[in-house]
């Protein structure tokens, strides 16, 4: 099996054990035996697990955000577009196998430990808030309304994983309206 492809399967495989079980109580015995690639291999690709969770960590944002930008590009009208956001959230929150926000999952277990995994989490939300601003700011709307934009998404991500419940997009979307309409 080429680099590629094993760097490919041991991704795989740490992103669905990491997310599903949390970072510490996935070892590196436990990835290569869900991605079949040799423990020798799996250390000359990632030389430390903190190397393989800051590559799940980079190659989920790049698809988090995708997904989400897919989502708001279905609509032209600026409001609808932001609106989007939480549609895209419900339906995330919705899937088989949801456990909440990986960066807030990963920061809340390495963060204090990891400065690697704690800047990694601070990008990945920071890219989310600019996000929203464009939005914002594509809306004609006041720069200040992205901020609560992005802090009901991030509590309903929250609410979302203690709860089981895809309901809080549902729930911070009717409160982004009310945002909207009031910044207007």
């Amino acid at each position: 099996m080429d680099s590629a492809v094993a760097r490919e399967r041991a991704l795989d495989a740490a992103e669905e054990l990491f997310y599903a079980r949390g970072v510490q109580a996935v070892g590196m015995d436990a990835v290569r035996a869900a991605s079949g690639v040799s423990l020798k291999r799996l250390y000359q690709l990632f030389p430390a697990k903190e190397a393989l969770v800051e590559a799940y960590l980079l190659r989920r944002d790049v698809r988090w955000r995708q997904r989400l930008a897919d989502r708001v590009d279905r609509h032209q009208d600026p409001r609808e577009r932001i609106l989007a956001v939480y549609d895209r959230l419900h339906e995330w929150f919705s899937e088989p196998g949801f456990h909440g926000c990986a960066w807030i999952n990963s920061f809340g277990e390495l963060g204090a430990t990891s400065p690697r995994v704690a800047e990694l989490a601070r990008a990945h939300k920071q890219a989310v808030r600019d996000y929203l601003r464009t939005l914002v700011s594509d809306a004609g709307l006041p720069a200040d309304t992205a901020d609560p934009l992005h802090l009901l998404a991030e509590g309903a991500m929250t609410t979302a994983a203690i709860f089981g419940s895809p309901e809080s997009a549902l729930q911070a979307k009717k409160a982004a309206a009310r945002l909207l309409d009031a910044a207007r």
